[in-house]
């Protein structure tokens, strides 16, 4: 269970009166409560282009022959067809006509392709990088990062939200002598413009000497969700 941390935030209450009916006024109060957390991406997304190379000895190493060894490197390591899928390709894309116009324009043009792979942590996604051909890979970069829980994450972050605006809602009502009553109006958040810190690799604070190699344990930035909910309760 991840540690949920509810933000009071900035109090903004707003008292208003609307008109129920003639001669009946309801009195409301507007508050704001927001709620976040961190979670450990267990979704981490990366590009590898491969590309044809010169080996001494051998002649060119064609994109066929760099392409069935990523692969087989891929499945080597327990990745399966969904979690790799092609992303570019460049010098060749099946067009034999356009291929051989740009190799006469440029006889030295070596064929590559870009792949998106999909890993749940880091110890796989080492276990790949050993496992390439490092004459071939011309890059190897994370593109991006997510949690497979991330919609369950949001659902509960907004309940976190709206219990916090009710708590506010009370103890500010109680300082003037009033109580709270049912909600009037629930403003869901915007996910688009929810804050959402990227995360990026990043040496633990907590860093851990392994015992067998001495070695450093290092994971993802933690992502930060965070959502705010404003709530309209009415006042007794």
């Amino acid at each position: 269970m991840k540690k949920i941390l509810v933000l009071l935030g900035a109090v903004s209450a707003i008292f208003t009166a609307s008109a129920q009916q003639p001669g009946v006024t309801q009195k409301t109060i507007n508050v704001t409560g927001t709620a976040e957390m961190e979670v450990v991406p267990d979704e981490i997304y990366v590009q590898v282009t491969l590309q044809e190379y010169d080996k001494k000895g051998s002649g060119k190493i064609n994109l066929e022959t760099i392409k069935n060894n990523f692969l087989a490197a891929c499945k080597n390591v327990g990745l399966t067809e969904k979690d790799v899928s092609v992303q570019s390709f460049s010098g060749h894309d099946g067009n034999y006509w356009i291929y051989k116009k740009n190799k006469k324009q440029n006889p030295d043009m070596k064929a590559s392709i870009t792949y998106s792979v999909k890993f749940a942590d880091l110890q796989k996604m080492e276990q790949l990088v050993d496992k390439l051909d490092d004459e071939a890979t011309q890059s190897f970069s994370i593109a991006r990062t997510g949690h497979s829980k991330m919609e369950e994450y949001k659902k509960q972050l907004k309940i976190e939200a709206i219990k916090a605006a009710k708590a506010k809602a009370v103890y500010l009502a109680a300082a003037l002598g009033e109580e709270v009553g049912g909600a009037v109006t629930i403003n869901d958040p915007n996910e688009e413009s929810s804050p959402v810190i990227f995360p990026q690799v990043r040496m633990m604070a907590n860093t851990v000497m392994d015992a067998a190699g001495g070695g450093l344990d290092v994971d993802f930035k933690k992502i930060k969700l965070q959502f705010s909910v404003s709530v309209t309760f009415a006042l007794k």
